[in-house]
């Protein structure tokens, strides 16, 4: 017997002022159309405030959220990283949140903030990390990842572990080579797998660059030269390949990937949802296998 298990990840940038042509308001259906098309089991978003959350919220009707501002629990003008989740296929067991700082349990210490949640839907237990990592400073990734991974070392061997996020580096950075268990960071290992190679089915392949700017893939002169920049960014951690810096990555046998979708939904003269595009990823897990 298996278990179906869709993960997505969303990230869904802080609102822009209302005259922009990227406001919220001007985008809040293209995201909604764009998660309602997959109605996944577990939708991971980050950068979001609470406006944008509560109107997610209010859309997605049989689903819970979890998670906290940046700036702690009290706190309800900043980012948050935010796990919403279908309450009629999951439960939420226990949840948690650190910052990715050398005071991980210090609300608001200034680095990115991770949320983390245990869930289980009936005969099946698994857990579900989703983080935004440091935009600019690659020494703040490396060290967020390391933390990160500890705490999922941390967890018995045979619970399936989902990781989600916006880490703002490629795969092959020194981020994500530690976390793929190609390099060290401080004497050690990841042991995450990637559910973009490892699906087996890959739908909108043309997509996986995940960072646009709110182009899609309509770049003019002055657009082009902001993702040359980000991309010199991304070439002093490492980078050897593109700007996928969203990713699904998984830890356990028991885990399958067997679709996984990049999407960017657009209309005519309407406003790119979102700033990078998102990875949605429909994985079973095989009872019994771990």
């Amino acid at each position: 017997m298996s278990v179906s298990l869709s993960v997505m990840t969303f990230n869904l940038l802080e609102d822009q002022l209302e005259d922009s042509s990227n406001s919220w308001e001007k985008r809040k259906d293209l995201c909604i159309s764009v998660i309602t098309s997959h109605s996944p089991m577990i939708l991971c978003t980050q950068q979001g405030v609470k406006s944008q959350l509560d109107y997610i919220q209010q859309c997605l009707q049989g689903y819970e959220q979890f998670g906290i501002s940046r700036k702690g629990a009290d706190d309800t003008s900043d980012q948050h990283c935010t796990i919403f989740y279908d309450k009629e296929k999951v439960e939420l067991l226990e949840g948690g949140t650190f910052w990715l700082s050398e005071s991980p349990s210090v609300a608001g210490s200034m680095s990115w903030g991770s949320t983390l949640k245990g869930v289980e839907p009936p005969g099946f237990s698994f857990q579900i990390v989703n983080t935004t990592m440091d935009e600019f400073s690659p020494r703040a990734r490396r060290r967020g990842a390391l933390l990160t991974w500890q705490h999922i070392a941390s967890l018995p061997p045979s619970l399936p572990v989902v990781y989600c996020g916006g880490f703002n580096t490629p795969k092959e950075s020194t981020t994500g080579r530690f976390l793929l268990g190609r390099s060290r960071e401080h004497g050690v290992v990841g042991d995450m797998r990637d559910a973009w190679p490892n699906a087996r089915v890959r739908k909108n392949v043309s997509l996986i660059r995940t960072y646009h700017g709110f182009k899609g893939t309509k770049q003019g002169p002055l657009e082009f030269l902001k993702l040359i920049f980000r991309a010199l960014c991304l070439c002093w951690d490492r980078q050897t390949q593109d700007l996928h810096v969203d990713w699904i990555l998984f830890r356990g046998r028991s885990l399958i990937p067997v679709s996984f979708h990049a999407s960017s939904v657009s209309e005519a003269n309407r406003s790119i949802p979102r700033k990078r595009k998102l990875n949605y990823s429909f994985l079973i897990s095989r009872r019994g296998y771990l």
